[in-house]
């Protein structure tokens, strides 16, 4: 049945993945009417993250936020469909680094990274920084259930020397690139909620108390990667302006879940400059109600 559907559906991802920009972006305009009006696709969860964490915002420019964040949504989901045939001119022409100098004085230095983000503005291309600088990448993610789709999401990363690695994965194989003494940046999507009993960290975010994930900070120190945040601006459809900021060169000489305080504060100034392009339709804040009493 997983190969059914990967050749069923293969096809038509494809062929929308070489119409020109223009034409994805209609596609993108169906979608979105698709999704918000008809599907309704999780917006009681969106309005409920946005009446969460802005209160103070009276409820006509919730249902604004609402709309262009779904508008944004749909734009992501064409852009990484386009990531099948996209050319390397192209992606570069349209995700573009700000001070890419950050990334190399670092590498100079002979260290490997640990590249923090956030579920925001876009991380689809983020994967052509590869070809602006010498370590190996990798992006640490969740298998997909069907093989031969996580398998193309696969191949599409590696064409930058950019590999997909699994949790269980990441600790061996890093080591094993610093007994080798290759440089390597490693990607982490750290902002989204971790399971409650593997919680080791709950702290305020959007003024909220929840668990956090502390997997990136756990691995900059055990391997003493530096941290870098990355920040991204969406300059205007299908045009993405990507800045790192340096958290630490020397991630050990910062107190325990410090360098997750850090980032998680560099993510909620993001969203409060434009909280449209944040992924509003994961449950956050599910956890919220049930803080440990050590935590409390």
């Amino acid at each position: 049945m997983q190969f059914l559907a990967y050749i069923l559906i293969y096809p038509i991802l494809w062929l929308v993945s070489i119409l020109p920009f223009r034409l994805l972006y209609a596609v993108s305009d169906g979608l979105f009417v698709l999704l918000y009006y008809i599907v309704g696709y999780r917006k009681k969860v969106v309005k409920s993250n946005l009446n969460l964490v802005f209160p103070e915002k009276p409820e006509k420019e919730i249902k604004a936020i609402t709309k262009k964040f779904y508008h944004h949504l749909c734009d992501m989901i064409v852009e990484s469909i386009k990531s099948l045939s996209i050319s390397e001119s192209e992606m570069k022409k349209r995700f573009t680094f700000t001070n890419i100098e950050e990334i190399h004085a670092i590498e100079n230095a002979n260290k490997s990274i640990v590249l923090m983000c956030a579920h925001y503005g876009s991380w689809e291309w983020i994967f052509i920084l590869q070809t602006h600088i010498k370590a190996k990448g990798y992006a640490i993610y969740k298998r997909l259930a069907n093989k031969y789709f996580d398998g193309l999401v696969k191949r599409i990363r590696a064409k930058y020397n950019s590999y997909l690695i699994t949790t269980k994965e990441t600790i061996p194989i890093l080591i094993e690139a610093k007994q080798k003494g290759e440089l390597t940046i490693n990607g982490f999507a750290s902002d989204q909620s971790p399971r409650r009993d593997k919680a080791f960290h709950w702290t305020e975010f959007m003024n909220i108390k929840v668990p956090v994930h502390t997997g990136a900070e756990m691995l900059a120190k055990k391997l003493d990667m530096a941290v870098v945040f990355f920040r991204v601006k969406k300059l205007k459809r299908g045009y993405y302006e990507t800045t790192f900021e340096t958290i630490t060169t020397s991630p050990n000489d910062f107190k325990d879940y410090e360098i997750t305080d850090i980032f998680l504060k560099l993510v909620e100034k993001q969203i409060h400059e434009a909280p449209e392009y944040y992924l509003w339709t994961h449950k956050r804040w599910k956890h919220r109600n049930h803080v440990p009493k050590e935590f409390q």
